[in-house]
């Protein structure tokens, strides 16, 4: 032991979250490419409050487990994790996030239950004992650093954070999925794509990102076929590997294809930002022989009906 030291208090927690009414699911919410940023946006202000610092507590990972939205949460300091405990124990964490989920949702109403776990003890039970609950957090030490796709949600928001007291434009443009989930988000390089060309059934045309109209163009017309194209965009674009394109069909089955397909290349737009491009699009498509669909997004058909 070192003299004049103390180790670092770090603990680790738990919180489950559930809502009570049977038609929201959490965990389906955060699986939504368009919704992930909603929630993770209501759940990092919600703790904010509750620790009075947007650094008081981290999120380590988010676990999507029916019915229950799991949070791993990481305490760096002990009156963080006191001030933690006092809101949990007091109701004021579980009606803060019910409001920012509201807000960030667009919901009427978000009605949660919680439980917070340190390990195998369920804290539920001694919150009284502010002491205990407090040892049980900091015995249970982190088993993993934060999540790559937390570090790019907690960026995103720490942007939204900084801008907003001096421009709210600054702020959207910076974190577009945070505000707008329709919206693309920021590519991973900061500068924007070239304007380039490319070459279809032996014209040139000006390579550009997708616009709102080729989205539903595409949602409307590629049918059974999304899949396809899906996999095809998949090669060059992580977002889309087989589990999320089987999820995003199983998660949108009852809306139908023309939703399936529109999710489907709303996260393509969301993952690749800039680079979300027609070109990238009209080679998935002739891969896949959908040229009539290809066509109709460039405007041949229209130039023809001219």
């Amino acid at each position: 032991k070192m003299a004049g030291s103390s180790p670092p208090w770090i603990g680790s927690a738990y919180l489950f979250l559930q809502s009570t009414c049977k038609t929201i699911l959490l965990p389906s919410l955060y699986e939504s490419s368009q919704k992930k940023p909603g929630v993770f946006k209501a759940l990092k202000l919600a703790l904010a409050d509750s620790t009075g610092s947007v650094n008081g507590v981290d999120v380590l990972k988010v676990h999507c487990s029916h019915p229950h939205l799991i949070v791993q949460l990481k305490f760096c300091q002990r009156d963080n994790c006191r001030r933690f405990l006092r809101s949990y124990r007091e109701g004021r964490l579980q009606e803060a996030l019910q409001n920012h989920l509201q807000l960030s949702l667009a919901m009427a109403t978000v009605p949660l239950e919680m439980e917070l776990k340190a390990g195998s003890e369920h804290l539920d039970s001694m919150l009284k004992d502010e002491d205990h609950c407090l040892e049980c957090i900091y015995r249970e030490k982190p088993d993993r650093l934060r999540d790559e796709e937390i570090t790019e949600l907690e960026e995103c928001l720490k942007s939204l954070i900084v801008h907003h007291s001096t421009t709210n434009n600054m702020a959207l443009k910076d974190c577009p999925s945070l505000n707008s989930p329709a919206l693309p988000s920021p590519a991973q390089g900061s500068s924007p794509t070239p304007q380039v060309t490319f070459i279809f059934q032996g014209q040139e045309f000006a390579n550009r990102t997708l616009t709102p109209d080729d989205h539903q163009k595409f949602a409307k017309l590629v049918s059974k076929k999304w899949k396809q194209v899906g996999r095809s965009l998949q090669k060059s674009c992580r977002a889309l590997r087989d589990p999320a394109i089987d999820n995003l069909a199983l998660e949108y089955d009852r809306e139908g294809l023309y939703e399936q397909a529109y999710q489907m290349l709303l996260r393509f737009i969301q993952s690749e930002g800039k680079k979300a491009t027609i070109a990238r699009l009209i080679s998935a498509l002739e891969e896949n022989g959908l040229i009539s669909l290809a066509e109709e997004l460039l405007g041949l058909h229209s130039n023809e009906e001219c």
